[in-house]
């Protein structure tokens, strides 16, 4: 069979994984190709859609493409075909830089315990490393994201080194949090981010553009076009445009090859010595289940029948209310503060443990203001001076809260093909069956009664809650990583236990969720895994 494309290393996407595994490899002196279903996008342009569009959503700046389709926040039914009980609501892109370009910027650490939940609170499973396994990756990771944070606070996670650039200044309306919670068991404290304080890595500082989430106008945040463009520098080649549609097993039990399909309809193939996949977690099962074949009949991957399966997120307990005084939101980045001291307890052997992330974005994400707040408003009867200083008044006193609820694996949450629908590619859409146990349920009713108590000790008024839990965007697991061949699909290298040639990366590999955002350990373990991919090309 001839191959279009052939390198020692093949990438399907090129997100945060793919992109930092890449760019080392690369550097290693490895030629490395990366197949990417989406386009490269134009910073000035996507931030003109974005201010163009509508409907602002996480997606509203960049392209959706049939030939590159994801889910959109405000349709989630188009793309994700849902069979409940709850709905799945978190989404991801196809573009180069992946789902990095609308991430909100927080590189939490996960805590020591996080590793261990079920042997220290018998729930879930244990992972296949430990917090000190990986502890020198989260500070590389760190390091290469370029993360600002505060170095005396370890909120947990023990550190061997310092952060590279000095904390994001917290607003005047985390100190005004900070200021009234002291005392309480609710420590407000600055929140490590993925965006520069001071002029690093070529790029400028934060100026506090409130638009993280769906896009910095400036690039002071990191987006894996970062890593892109280190993994060109070095000569590793980048095929945009081109979706990968299938992984052919060889007789070896290694894959030989990947079908792909270009946005011109054009098909090829694509081989590599190593195979990765970093395609998020609901597009590297999907594909993985597409590649189903005589010698991998479940699907690639999937002799333990777990492709797909332990779907998660951080179901986010939302809710909103006004300050008794103006605390000035809508400055600085969307959320640059939070309460990190309540993620592990005892608690953990009845209920989900929890973040509580403070919101410097009033009451754009509950109700979509400060449009609708001038609509209300109006609606009032207010006109002319009288609503012009009820807008300021009612905006300068938005406060709002989103806790992300640990969630429990479930091997009955899980992604499958879809039988009917497909893509232009002529991929199924993936198909999603999805619930929270009770565990996961009485970790959002201990979010809202913290957040009740949060409020009054600020002396709010006008306490909403969002009657539905949200999507926090973190779409974990579906290629669990383990220590058993049995229960899990990849190992604590990420290499899959049926093809030792193929890698899985991305947060598909968690075993639980735990309660930070999932980007830094996304990298870490991305990092951790360069040496036996380097070792298996050889």
């Amino acid at each position: 069979m001839a191959h279009d494309i052939t390198a020692d290393i093949l990438i399907i996407g090129t997100g945060v994984a793919g992109a930092m595994a890449g760019a080392k490899l690369a550097a290693r002196g490895l030629s490395v190709a990366f197949l990417e279903s989406g386009k490269r996008i134009d910073r000035y342009d996507a931030v003109e859609k974005f201010w163009n569009a509508k409907i602002k959503v996480p997606e509203s700046p960049y392209p959706n493409d049939p030939e590159a389709s994801h889910p959109l926040s405000h349709r989630i039914e188009d793309f994700y075909q849902q069979s409940g009980p709850e709905l799945f609501k978190s989404t991801y892109i196809k573009v180069v830089g992946g789902t990095t370009w609308h991430w909100l910027g927080t590189t939490l650490r996960n805590l020591p315990s996080d590793f261990r939940l079920k042997s220290l609170y018998g729930h879930g499973v244990d992972w296949p490393l430990s917090y000190d396994d990986l502890e020198p990756f989260y500070l590389e990771a760190e390091n290469e994201i370029g993360v600002a944070g505060d170095s005396t606070e370890d909120l947990g996670s023990p550190r061997s080194g310092e952060f590279p650039m000095p904390q994001i200044a917290m607003t005047y309306l985390d100190k005004h949090f900070a200021s009234a919670l002291d005392g309480t068991r609710y420590q407000v404290r600055a929140t490590p981010q993925g965006r520069n304080s001071l002029f690093h890595a070529d790029r400028p500082e934060c100026c506090g553009n409130n638009s993280c989430i769906p896009i910095c106008p400036i690039q002071a945040k990191y987006d894996a076009t970062v890593h892109i463009a280190l993994a060109e520098q070095a000569g590793a080649t980048i095929h945009d445009q081109t979706t990968a549609t299938k992984l052919n097993v060889g007789e070896n039990g290694e894959i030989g090859s990947v079908e792909f399909r270009r946005a011109d309809g054009t098909t090829g193939t694509a081989s590599g010595k190593v195979v990765i996949v970093a395609a998020h977690a609901i597009e590297t099962p999907r594909l993985l289940l597409n590649s189903a074949q005589e010698n991998a009949p479940n699907g690639v991957a999937n002799s333990s029948d777990q492709v797909g399966r332990n779907l998660m997120d951080h179901p986010t307990r939302l809710s909103w209310a006004e300050a008794s005084e103006p605390v000035w939101p809508y400055r600085g980045p969307l959320s640059t503060s939070g309460i990190e001291n309540l993620r592990d307890g005892d608690f953990r052997k009845q209920r989900g443990a929890f973040r509580i992330e403070i919101g410097n974005d009033g009451h754009s994400w509950p109700t979509g203001a400060p449009a609708t707040t001038a609509a209300d408003l109006a609606a009032q009867g207010l006109r002319g001076g009288e609503l012009d200083a009820a807008i300021k008044d009612v905006t300068s006193r938005q406060i709002r809260l989103a806790s992300l609820v640990e969630q429990s694996p479930d091997a009955e949450n899980r992604v499958t093909l879809d039988p009917d629908k497909r893509d232009a590619n002529g991929i199924p859409l993936p198909r999603i069956r999805y619930d929270f146990d009770a565990y996961t349920r009485n970790g959002l009713e201990a979010a809202e009664k913290a957040h009740e108590e949060v409020f009054a000790a600020l002396g709010a008024r006008n306490v909403r809650h969002s009657p539905e839990a949200q999507g926090a965007g973190h779409i974990i697991g579906t290629t669990r990583m383990g220590s058993d061949s049995a229960s899990a699909v990849v190992d604590a290298d990420l290499r899959s236990f049926d093809h030792r040639n193929l890698f899985l990366l991305g947060s598909g590999t968690f075993p639980t969720s735990a309660t930070a955002n999932p980007t830094l350990t996304i990298a870490a373990l991305s990092l951790r895994a360069v040496d036996a991919i380097a070792a298996s090309v050889k």
